[in-house]
């Protein structure tokens, strides 16, 4: 049977796509400098809709963007010595099975959730 083998793509309207692509790039490591294909580690990805009057992120946002991260502890320095704001709650963690979570916003207010997944 044939079957999706990963996402090839995320597309999103920006009202500045270059700026935007640029504070991805800059804060983030998505893409590199004069290139639009992001070549990603292998690993986990959820895939997971929510129901449409979820409160795990703002009502009037259709999608929160997940990435998974390797050093959420070092990535919340970094966002944070760039002046990002940076939100943590223990709820969102909880036992830690799932590993650890963080939540940042974009410059046009998407939604980001910073996953480590747990140690293998």
């Amino acid at each position: 049977m044939a079957k999706v083998t990963g996402i090839g793509g995320i597309f999103f309207r920006a009202r500045d796509p270059e700026a935007l692509a640029e504070w991805y790039r800059i804060h983030l490591g998505i893409t590199q400098p004069d290139a639009t294909v992001w070549m990603q580690e292998a690993g986990p990805t959820v895939f997971s809709p929510f129901k449409a009057d979820t409160g795990y992120f703002a009502a009037d946002k259709q999608w929160m963007l997940n990435l998974r991260v390797d050093d959420l502890p070092g990535l919340i320095a970094q966002l944070s010595a760039a002046g990002i704001a940076v939100e943590t709650r223990a709820d969102w963690d909880g036992d830690g099975s799932y590993g650890t979570f963080a939540r940042i916003h974009d410059p046009e207010d998407t939604p980001i959730e910073l996953w480590q997944p747990p140690a293998t």
